[in-house]
């Protein structure tokens, strides 16, 4: 079989940036060899010369909503769109899909509807919730990676919440099997009689204070330490952290050996509640966008490893749902869309604070894979999938509606001018999108899904 040649004056790998030439056999690294030193045959070469080549971005957060909600958004354009980003690699949510993925049957329902709609590889999340408890096992055992429990309303009736002791049932499980428990970590401490906020952000913002967040993060932490009195060693994970009070803690725990990692997402970091208009349900999301104050303190935690990953939380819906004509923020669905521009909004933010791209790689790709136990993802490295985003840093590019590839052409960055254009993208050795002169993915469909018993062979 013969060798394709990876070649660039700016290799992204572990030990550093470097230029590199990455020979790929049968879709894996085979080896790194000297940019300038002799080269294996080969049958395709292919020579980036100053751009970037790292490897594909893994976004652990993805709501797809395939099967039931697939007007919402699908497994086809929400793939084109993480192609289109330098992402090969995804992790769909257990909600907000029909039936949600909270049993071995209704994953079996999702892995139905997958045939040539995958763009990137996928992976799934299970759902732990109050009443699927006895689920769990069968569940865990047909391939998800993980599972995901609220200790919040979700905003969807059949994907239950779960209090302190379901938590713990939940935690014991899966620490059992050695896999992560994803928390969307905030505690409803609102009044009897709740705010009425139409469509002021500001009032949206004070009706989730990041007390929630505090309080959930807590309480996590609580039942971790139990399960480790038990001998048990539990792996949680924060979703979407908005709210940098609850840092502290979280350093607090893994200084005493606990497994807790976080995850934060780029509308927390490049967007800010001063500047949110009233009217414009496109910036909903829960836990909500807070202040610049409290952003700042999230960029100080992904500079001193605080926060692990950052991840999109793409979760779309149909645009009558984000009440764009009303401007009724307390209706509207909260969910930010922005699958696509992750890594061009997280770099034109980073550029200016100083953070270099192999930072980028490790919280958009090698942690995200860990996470996951995605073991042959996020990084180039022998031995790994050959998965690319070859990237120009410096390129700019203004974010329209004629360039986003998922459902719906709603987002809050419509007009954001970003610095960075992933210029193509491969899995396993194959181009998957290409922009060099146009945008376009050539075919077929190459993804596959990414089950937890296949990855631990």
């Amino acid at each position: 079989m013969s060798h394709q040649l990876f070649s660039s004056q700016r290799v992204m790998m572990p030990e550093g940036e470097r230029p590199a030439c990455v020979v790929v056999r049968a879709g894996r690294i085979v080896d790194i060899l000297p940019y300038d030193g002799p080269r294996p045959p080969a049958d395709q070469q292919h020579d980036f010369g100053d751009r970037v080549l790292m490897p594909g971005l893994v976004d652990s957060h993805v709501h797809i909503n395939e099967p039931g909600r697939t007007d919402w958004e699908g497994f086809d354009t929400a793939t084109h769109a993480a192609a289109a980003g330098g992402i090969t690699s995804l992790v769909d949510m257990p909600l907000n899909c029909i039936p949600v993925t909270i049993s071995a049957a209704a994953f079996a329902a999702k892995q139905a509807v997958l045939a040539g709609k995958l763009w990137v590889d996928a992976g799934f999340w299970g759902g732990a919730t109050a009443d699927n408890l006895t689920e769990l096992p069968a569940l865990l055992a047909a391939g998800v990676l993980g599972v995901k429990s609220f200790t919040i309303d979700s905003g969807i009736d059949e994907f239950q919440s779960v209090n302190e002791a379901q938590l713990t049932l939940a935690m014991r499980q899966l620490a059992r099997r050695d896999l992560p428990h994803l928390i969307h970590a905030e505690l409803d401490h609102s009044p009897a009689e709740p705010m009425s906020i139409p469509t002021s952000y500001q009032g949206f913002l004070s009706s989730r204070p990041a007390r929630w967040e505090n309080d959930a993060v807590a309480l996590v932490i609580r039942v971790m330490r139990q399960l480790v009195s038990e001998g048990l060693t539990p792996r949680a994970h924060i979703v979407h952290l908005s709210s940098a009070q609850a840092l502290p803690m979280i350093r607090a725990a893994r200084a005493e050996g606990l497994l807790l990692s976080c995850e934060t997402c780029p509308h927390y970091l490049v967007l800010a509640a001063e500047t949110i208009p009233d009217g414009q349900a496109s910036y909903k999301c829960c836990p909500p966008i807070r202040e610049q104050s409290n952003q700042e303190s999230l960029w100080q935690g992904l500079l001193d490893g605080s926060i692990d990953c950052i991840v999109s939380d793409h979760s779309p819906c149909t645009p009558n749902l984000k009440n764009l004509d009303s401007g009724d923020i307390e209706n509207a669905w909260g969910g930010i869309s922005g699958l696509q521009f992750g890594l061009s909004l997280i770099w034109t933010a980073a550029r200016q604070r100083g953070m270099p791209l192999t930072d980028l790689v490790r919280l958009m790709a090698q942690r995200p894979a860990e996470l996951c136990g995605l073991t042959d993802k996020g990084a180039i490295a022998i031995g790994q999938q050959a998965d690319f985003c070859v990237f120009a840093p410096e390129q700019r590019f203004t974010v329209s509606a004629e360039i986003i590839q998922h459902r719906h052409k709603v987002s809050p960055y419509l007009g954001h001018q970003l610095t960075g254009v992933v210029r193509s993208t491969w899995l396993a050795g194959e181009l998957i999108y290409s922009n060099e002169d146009r945008p376009h993915f050539p075919g077929p469909a190459r993804g596959r899904a990414l089950l937890a018993e296949q990855e631990s062979n």
